[in-house]
Formats: C-alpha cells, sequence, structure tokens
C-alpha cells in the first residue's frame, strides 16, 4: 500500500498558507459583533495562537478559550499522525494559558482511496492524546476529500486575569523554548525516504500542558507556540505585536538529533524557505549562516512553546530588548 505520507502534497504544519499571505487575507476583517454580549480579550489582531472570551456572569470571571488547526498527514503511521495533530491542536490553548475542555474532530477522507481502518486509527490517536489532557471529545465532522486531512476544533476555559498573549513582551526578558527544534527537516525526510525518526514523534505528540503551567507559575504573561511558521516566524509575531525586539542566540537553540544533517542532505520544505523569506527583510543576522537561518525557521508542527520568562530546567535562547531598527536580531 502507498504510504500514508505520499497522499499529500505537503505535511503537517508545514502546509500552513503563508504568513505574509494570510495576513493580507485576513487585513480588515472585524471580529466584534455589534452588539457584544461578551468582551472579546484575544482575537485575531495580533494573531495570537487561540482566541478568548471573557464570560459574562462568571464568578471570579471565567473566559472561554476556542482555537481548530488540522493538517495532511505528517508520519505514515495512522495512529501517530492522529496523536500528533491532536496534541497540535490541543497546543493553541496551552499557548494562551488556557486548559482544554472539549474537541470535536476534523475529518477529511479519500473514501475511496484510503480503508477506513486507517481513519479508525487516527480518530483513536486523537482520542489518546485528549484523555492525556483530560479533554472530552464529542463527534466531530467528516467530508469525502481527495486529500485526507485530520485535526480537532477545541475549546478550553482560562483565567482572564492570568493569560499567555504575544502582544505583552517587554524588554529585559528572557525567551524559553520548551521543545527543540527540527521536526520540520525531520519530518520532510520521514516523507521523501520512509525513514522512521521515533525520538521526533515523541517530540510532537508530548503536551504543552506542563510548560504552559509551569510559564503561569514564573509570572510569565507572553508566549506562543512554535508551529508551521517556524521559530523567527512566530517570534516576529510575538517582537512586532509587543513594540519590542528579540534578540535570539543562535548557539543557544536546541535541535533534534539528525535535524542538521538532514537539511544538509537537501530535506527543506517548501513552507521553511517561504518563512525565512518572510521574516528575513525584518531581522538583522549577525554572522549566522544560511543553515542555522533555515533551521530556524524550519516549520513545526506540535512544537513547543516560546515563552517570555525563564523556566526552570528549560533553555534560554535569547531575550526581548528595547525596539530597535528589526524587530529580530539573530546573533
Amino acid at each position: 500500500m502507498k504510504r500514508l505520507t505520499q497522499y499529500a502534497h505537503g505535511g503537517g504544519c508545514a502546509c500552513k498558507i503563508p504568513p505574509g499571505e494570510l495576513e493580507d487575507v485576513v487585513a480588515g476583517l472585524s471580529t466584534v459583533p455589534e452588539a457584544p454580549n461578551t468582551e472579546m480579550i484575544v482575537g485575531l489582531d495580533t494573531g495570537d495562537d487561540a482566541a478568548v472570551v471573557r464570560l459574562p456572569g462568571s464568578r471570579g470571571g471565567l473566559a472561554a478559550v476556542a482555537t481548530a488547526d488540522f493538517f495532511t498527514p505528517v508520519v505514515d503511521d495512522p495512529y501517530d499522525w492522529g496523536r500528533i495533530a491532536a496534541a497540535n491542536a490541543l497546543s493553541d490553548v496551552y499557548a494562551v494559558g488556557g486548559r482544554p475542555l472539549v474537541a470535536v474532530n476534523l475529518l477529511a477522507w479519500p473514501r475511496e482511496v484510503l480503508p477506513f481502518d486507517l481513519a479508525r486509527e487516527v480518530l483513536r490517536g486523537g482520542l489518546d492524546v485528549a484523555a492525556e489532557a483530560g479533554c472530552h471529545v464529542g463527534g466531530g465532522h467528516s467530508v469525502d476529500d481527495p486529500e485526507p486531512k485530520y485535526g480537532m476544533a477545541v475549546t478550553g476555559v482560562a483565567d482572564p486575569a492570568a493569560l499567555l498573549r504575544n502582544d505583552t513582551g517587554k524588554p529585559g526578558v528572557p525567551l524559553t523554548l520548551t521543545k527543540p527544534l527540527g521536526l520540520g527537516v525531520l519530518n520532510n525526510r520521514h516523507k521523501a525516504t520512509g525513514e522512521v525518526f521515533p525520538h521526533a514523534v515523541a517530540a510532537m505528540v508530548r503536551l504543552n500542558r506542563d510548560a504552559s503551567a509551569a510559564a503561569l507559575d514564573a509570572g510569565a504573561v507572553c508566549a506562543t507556540d512554535v508551529t508551521g511558521f517556524g521559530l523567527l516566524g512566530h517570534l516576529y509575531k510575538l517582537a512586532r505585536a509587543s513594540a519590542v525586539t528579540a534578540v535570539v542566540d543562535a548557539a543557544a537553540v536546541p535541535y533534534l538529533d539528525g535535524a542538521r544533517e538532514s537539511l544538509r542532505a537537501g530535506y527543506v520544505s517548501g513552507g521553511t524557505r517561504r518563512n525565512l523569506g518572510w521574516v528575513a527583510p525584518h531581522t538583522e543576522f549577525r554572522g549566522t549562516s544560511e543553515e542555522d537561518r533555515l533551521l530556524l525557521a524550519d516549520a513545526q508542527t506540535s512544537g513547543g512553546l516560546l515563552v517570555a520568562g525563564e523556566i526552570p530546567g528549560e533553555p534560554v535562547i535569547g531575550e526581548l530588548v528595547p525596539a530597535g531598527q528589526h524587530p529580530l536580531v539573530v546573533r
């Protein structure tokens, strides 16, 4: 049987619409109803990870968190793909400091090409990760599609007074990354060769729940998760929204085993190159190689949290400083 990743034109979050194109599409679209009975705390303005709405009448204040994420197969094993896609969707809730409550499946399936036994394994993987997160799964929606896709729409809750946002970064704060980079090049190599990288799968299925809790415990108020736009793309959005400059120490950034070798072998996705092309005009590169630039822009799937603050046991990869000529500096 043809490998699952061969039914997709790309893989995982590398299939995202390029960030510059997406921003042009959504520019000027309003998210505020004419007669609101709730308050939108986090919306479309800064391209944050999830929408956050304050609920009326809740004791002590309570906010609803809403997000959706789905993508084409990133690995050939259907169960692992389901787990990765679910962890990735749940990550948006954790990235704003929330707790997921209920999710619904989003499934597109080429029903005349791929057996439904595989779809069942995908859904089982998603269900198992949601159960690990303590999140209910209440059905979902499916369509017949030439290309398989899977993910979840997730609703959660958060404390409006203890959110992680991408527009609240302040100068003088360190930057912490909670998962190593390199998922994009390893997934691209897997798609091209069939080689399996268990350590990459383990990283992608690991929930960002503990990282989110640790960030809140440390008093952090600013964070984002690192997915399809790469570390530099998501950090650029954070720095721009917070009106600061983000400085990255390239030598301090951790990578998965085999990532650099895979990049040297040519397993670089088009999404990664688009990411670098988007951020390059806004970045001061101080002596960094093209290899390092591509790895820093590598399109991640279910990556870690990038936190403005220090989390015990996690690597500090840079800092926020007062706004300079460029929103990003890589040294």
